[in-house]
């Protein structure tokens, strides 16, 4: 018989899944809101994925196969609902998707029955995460993530081999796997993103070249390169796109975040930078937007970070971390960016298109200099305070 444990658990499960979410009034940027709840946590799993609720064989109800944590969502709408391929991170640290549905966005997601299962085509393949997901306009929804393999030319544990798995779907529900990615002048690939449009008649996607599994490559940035056969994709050569600059938020690496959205004045990028600190690598969320015939010409590059992790955001498994790779823009205006804090959980920031043009264009760049950054300043002090003199 079904433990009696299982039905108390069941009851804080369902408060959970039905708690009402509500924007954090205590934050004000005039960009995007914040939201006072996390919309997925290691909470939000179904007890029947952790749990053998059988009382004769488990007893004490104990977890058997945990989750540790649950983050780096990719994001799409279909017909009007919100679905999250988030990456779920198992206690024995496999990574693994798992597909959460809602009606509203901001909260009441609820995971399917059942995880995402992949064709196994790599049988070296150890570990896979973080799913961009892609509604590209030859009909498909595509999944771009990261597939992750020792790396066997060294006798270190930790050295893996980062390379752009690739699936497609319908449904979210059959995935048809084809061919890694292949670039040819990048050993390695994470954070690759498909745009979702052709380019010059190709598949286009966003890189992040790599020379080794942590480090990035000597290419310095978010790349961008072409193919013509998705289902075999060879990228031959890799246009740097957004550049890793000295003293900024991308200076230790970069990588492209969610699928780039399109606007009446450009693709606007929504993707992460890292800086080293002290205290280790801070993760933030910054934004460009590129030319509306060319996506690999930079035309806007506003100063700073988007979002950065704040109070309860800052601690996780992987502290000072915030971390994106799925946004939905909706038809009406709506954006909804789901971005994870510190490796551990997920929630949503809420704006409009109108915001983040505005925002894209008109944040002044960043001038790289103390003594550049402190005119622009005065500048935009200077204006304020003659406008409240003759108000």
């Amino acid at each position: 018989m079904v433990h009696e444990k299982y039905f108390k658990e069941l009851q804080k499960y369902e408060a959970l899944i039905n708690r009402k979410n509500e924007i954090d009034e205590s934050f004000y940027n005039g960009i995007y809101d914040r939201y006072r709840y996390p919309v997925l946590t290691k909470d939000h799993i179904p007890l029947t994925w952790q749990y053998d609720l059988d009382a004769d064989t488990n007893p004490y109800f104990m977890k058997r196969l945990g989750v540790n944590a649950v983050m780096n969502s990719g994001a799409i709408e279909l017909n009007g609902r919100y679905y999250l391929v988030a990456r779920v991170e198992g206690d024995d640290r496999k990574s693994f998707f798992g597909v959460a549905e809602s009606d509203r966005g901001t909260e009441g997601f609820r995971f399917w029955d059942y995880p995402v299962i992949l064709p196994d085509r790599y049988p070296e393949e150890t570990n896979v995460y973080d799913m961009r997901l892609t509604k590209h306009e030859d009909g498909y929804i595509y999944g771009i993530f990261c597939s992750e393999s020792k790396d066997k030319s060294v006798n270190d544990l930790s050295a893996a081999v980062a390379a752009a798995g690739i699936v497609r779907t319908k449904d979210l529900k059959t995935w048809e796997r084809f061919d890694n990615l292949i670039t040819e002048n990048s050993p390695q690939q994470r954070n690759v993103v498909l745009h979702p449009e052709f380019v010059n008649g190709k598949y286009a996607f966003y890189t992040r070249p790599m020379d080794d599994f942590i480090e990035t490559g000597s290419g310095g940035g978010i790349g961008f390169g072409l193919c013509e056969d998705i289902a075999h994709a060879v990228i031959r050569d890799e246009k740097m796109v957004s550049l890793r600059k000295y003293h900024t938020i991308t200076e230790a690496k970069n990588g492209a975040g969610a699928v780039p959205i399109k606007t009446e004045k450009g693709w606007i990028h929504i993707a992460h930078g890292v800086r080293n600190t002290a205290a280790g690598l801070r993760y933030v969320i910054y934004t460009f937007a590129t030319a509306l015939e060319d996506p690999s010409r930079i035309i806007a590059e506003p100063s700073g970070l988007l979002i950065g992790p704040r109070r309860e955001e800052r601690t996780g498994d992987v502290s000072n971390v915030v971390f994106t790779n799925g946004a939905i823009a909706k038809e009406n205006g709506d954006v909804y960016i789901y971005y994870a804090s510190s490796d551990t959980r997920l929630h949503v920031a809420t704006t409009t298109i109108n915001k983040l043009i505005d925002y894209v264009f008109h944040t002044p760049e960043d001038p790289l200099r103390s003594a550049d950054c402190v005119k622009q300043r005065c500048a935009l002090i200077e204006k304020n305070l003659r406008y409240l003199k003759h108000d």
